[in-house]
């Protein structure tokens, strides 16, 4: 009694380790991308993440065709989820500061529960709001400590904030598919689809890429296995996985909780010093998760039910 039942509770689990993975993704991502063409080993990035879930999918023997409907859904979702967030994510990344980024990243959460409440009339309470705002602030304390203060506008920000968009808007397509279709197989296919979409647009922008390719280091061909079958793979497998379970604005507050990790990853691999102010933001982010995924509002809603039972 008092617990969340042991399915619910495993997929709050399985998220948490997502943001593990994606916070600790930020540093070997970084890694990649110093020694090899952007855009090209996203895209291969993307590709072995896919291979990861089909072979998941292939040994549950969840796998089967879509339907028209599923399949129209499932472009939405390549296109903005894997295709537009990942070229967006990647550009951008070159013309912006990390605290500008990290900012902008940190409304993912809020630009999906907005959008779900907009486009699957996904009802926002008082505290879920308190949540998001909170989530914000903390991921703000993390992402600003040691900046000038000073956020400007470039073409690097709109890039990223063009990514939260379009990631959140993929959160969306995934709940609508996963009415019909698991969110596994419907992974797979975002991720096997997406990955030979963005190829094609790294021959367009960077012509001659693949041969450079042999020029990367063993830690960086280690980085780039580990974020795409870890990071990119398993995580966007538990992650899409969880989106049926407690919806995409329940499921994307979590996020609040990748920067905190980057910032471990960024300690434990780069030397980089946690300062007190970052602490203090990881508390706030714990607090957005409770508040913005919903379990405090559960807690409430299930200590009423228990008061008027007892009466």
């Amino acid at each position: 009694m008092g617990h969340l039942p042991v399915r619910l509770s495993w997929i709050y689990f399985s998220i948490v380790f997502v943001m593990f993975l994606w916070g600790f993704n930020v540093v070997a991502i970084k890694v990649i991308v110093e020694q090899f063409p952007t855009v090209t080993i996203t895209s291969l990035r993307i590709f072995i993440a896919a291979l990861v879930v089909w072979l998941i999918l292939w040994v549950k023997r969840d796998v089967r065709l879509p339907s028209l409907k599923e399949f129209g859904l499932i472009l939405l979702a390549t296109f903005t989820g894997v295709v537009g967030h990942h070229y967006f994510l990647s550009v951008g990344l070159t013309e912006t500061t990390a605290s500008n980024s990290g900012l902008i990243l940190g409304t993912v959460p809020l630009t999906t529960s907005i959008l779900a409440a907009i486009m699957l009339k996904e009802k926002l309470s008082l505290l879920r709001l308190s949540g998001l705002v909170i989530g914000l602030i903390g991921v703000a304390i993390i992402v600003l400590n040691g900046a000038d203060g000073l956020l400007s506008i470039n073409g690097g920000d709109i890039f990223i904030a063009l990514a939260v968009l379009t990631q959140a808007l993929s959160f969306i397509f995934i709940k609508q598919t996963s009415e019909s279709m698991k969110a596994s197989l419907i992974t797979g296919y975002m991720l096997l689809i997406g990955s030979v979409f963005l190829f094609i647009i790294s021959l367009v922008m960077e012509p001659g890429a693949l041969p450079l390719l042999k020029d990367g280091t063993p830690v960086a061909w280690w980085a780039f296995l580990a974020s795409g079958i870890l990071a990119t793979g398993v995580g966007h497998f538990l992650y899409n996985n969880a989106i049926p379970h407690i919806g995409p604005g329940r499921v994307s507050i979590f996020n609040n909780m990748t920067p905190f990790f980057a910032l471990i990853g960024s300690s434990v691999f780069l030397n980089e010093h946690i300062e007190l102010t970052q602490v203090l933001a990881f508390v706030l982010i714990v607090v957005s998760v409770f508040l913005g995924s919903g379990l405090v509002d559960r807690f409430i809603l299930k200590r009423k039910y228990q008061r008027v039972s007892e009466q």
